[in-house]
């Protein structure tokens, strides 16, 4: 037997309605890593999608636990928090990385490292 069978009508169609979101974010993450053609524009989707999908799951969690155990669960708190931090870090260190890769092919499209200007000495 299953204790979902517990679980109050109001919060099992919240429950559904977050997770359904949720996993449909995700997978219009994948969806637009398939369709965007140049690495740059394929670091955004799934970074912005895995962090809102999760988002949107880890609530589920959380309100069926605490409708169900009466109290808050706060492993769901710190995967919010560890994908919060570590997904754009992952996509700026991905993005540097990709960029200095085409910098030194010295591919066509990709902008040049700027130099920092010299300030002349005023007179």
């Amino acid at each position: 037997m299953s204790h979902l069978t517990d679980l109050p009508v109001w919060a099992a169609i919240l429950v559904c309605g977050l997770t359904l979101l949720g996993a449909a974010v995700a997978l219009i993450g994948s969806v637009g890593l398939l369709r965007f053609t140049s690495f740059y524009e394929r670091l955004h989707a799934p970074t912005l999608a895995t962090s809102g999908g999760v988002i949107l799951i880890c609530a589920a969690s959380i309100i069926c636990f605490a409708v169900l155990q009466s109290r808050w669960v706060f492993h769901e708190i710190l995967i919010i928090v560890f994908v919060l931090v570590t997904t754009p870090v992952t996509l700026m260190l991905l993005g540097q990385a990709a960029l200095y890769r085409d910098r030194v092919k010295e591919k066509r499209g990709v902008p040049l490292k700027q130099r920092p200007q010299r300030e002349e000495p005023a007179e």
